[in-house]
């Protein structure tokens, strides 16, 4: 039995993923324009109205019904591996907007995922 994944599943995993590198990107945007001190009220408050954390939480939730459509027609043992694939992104992704150091360890790790990635998608 052939169980290798499509083309379009591995489109869409690999969007998935980028997707969600993506949403932790405007996380740091938001977590970098919120107050570093106050109270809980007023963290909060602040987070309430910050355009990247609303941003972050609508394209979760809008990937939260991809991934549910997704696991409609692919094994979640097979998909979910894809969901690696954002540890991968996120740190090259932090290097690159916000000058975070990307060492030889980071390649290193990054090359084993996706390697990894290769044997699951067949």
């Amino acid at each position: 039995m052939d169980d290798r994944l499509s083309s379009m599943q591995i489109l869409l995993l690999v969007v998935y993923a980028a997707a969600m590198a993506g949403g932790q990107i405007l996380f740091k945007l938001a977590a970098l324009r919120s107050p570093a001190f106050g109270g809980l009220g007023e963290r909060l408050l602040a987070m309430a109205q910050n355009k990247y954390f609303a941003a972050a939480v609508a394209l979760y939730a809008a990937l939260t019904i991809l991934w549910v459509w997704i696991l409609s027609f692919t094994p979640l043992s097979r998909a979910y591996v894809f969901v690696a694939l954002a540890f991968a992104i996120t740190p090259f992704a932090g290097g690159v907007i916000f000058g975070e150091p990307i060492t030889v360890r980071l390649v290193v790790g990054v090359a084993f995922i996706a390697l990894g990635l290769v044997f699951v998608a067949g």
